[in-house]
């Protein structure tokens, strides 16, 4: 057996930042070869793989990334077993640069092949082996969940806990407006259910204007009055109803959120909306 000495190990440690009795085990079956133990610490992530395989994965992040001009945006939801691992920096490191590939990469249909591609900031290194490296470090199961990359004007906000993420998209020039990160925080503070009253059950809509306009013909006032009580009365519907552009915006409720955007040339066409571990 090669004699393994302290210093051998703690190199190993340095480049693997691994335990030391696993960097001497390793070293020991390389018998003090260096490379042929970072071989088989790699080796060993497949047996790990397995072994945590059926262990629920309930923590974790929705990571958000917006690109500098606002034309694209992705959101990535990140899954561990326990809040401290998700908290953690190795695990944080993992959410960054699978979220940056995802946002400046060419893009990706599943997770498994975002996995495949390269990660941004570490030259020669795939996110999965990057995925693998902290998985042997924290022995617990890390799984990328939904992953979503979409077109702007577009902004994103994640939740200062890391377990609500959105997307909120629009038309208009202004694609860097601020407002649009306003709007999304709204999202997740007020949780619309839809963006837009077209967006309704019709014939909820339909039957609700034809009772409003009934009620506002009692008034026995003219068309083009009754006209506008009505108008007046739905967009009191859509807010209930939870439309988003409908609801006083949160950061000045003397306007509505299509009125805010407005504002800066924009009109919303659409959100989403993701709760950690939830569809």
């Amino acid at each position: 057996m090669a004699d393994i000495s302290a210093e051998a190990v703690r190199a190993l440690r340095d480049r693997t930042n691994l335990p030391m009795m696993e960097c001497k085990k390793a070293l020991v079956e390389a018998q003090g070869d260096q490379d042929k133990a970072v071989a088989i610490l790699k080796e060993r992530v497949k047996g790990l793989q397995e072994k945590v395989a059926d262990r629920v994965a309930g923590e974790g992040r929705v990571a958000t990334l917006t690109a500098a001009d606002g034309k694209s945006a992705v959101m990535v939801e990140m899954l561990c077993e326990t809040a401290p691992v998700a908290k953690s920096e190795d695990f944080l490191k993992l959410t960054d640069q699978v979220t940056k590939q995802l946002l400046n990469g060419p893009g990706a249909a599943s997770a498994e092949e975002l996995l495949a591609q390269p990660c941004p900031d570490v030259p020669g290194q795939t996110l999965r082996e990057l995925n693998e490296e902290v998985l042997n470090r924290i022995r617990e199961k890390i799984v990328v969940g939904r992953i979503l990359k979409v077109t702007g004007p577009v902004a994103g906000y994640t939740h200062h806990d890391g377990t609500l993420g959105v997307l909120i998209q629009a038309s208009g020039d202004n694609a860097t407006a601020q407002v649009l990160r306003d709007v999304a925080m709204h999202i997740a503070a007020l949780n619309p259910t839809v963006c837009l009253p077209e967006q309704l059950d019709p014939a909820k809509v339909t039957a609700e204007k034809a009772k409003l306009t009934e009620e506002a013909a009692k008034s026995g006032k003219p068309a083009n009055i009754i006209e506008k009580m009505v108008e007046g009365k739905m967009r009191m519907f859509y807010n209930n109803e939870g439309v988003l552009v409908a609801q006083p915006f949160a950061k000045d409720d003397t306007k509505t959120v299509a009125q805010a955007l407005a504002t800066a040339g924009l009109t919303a066409t659409g959100f989403i909306r993701w709760r950690l571990g939830k569809p």
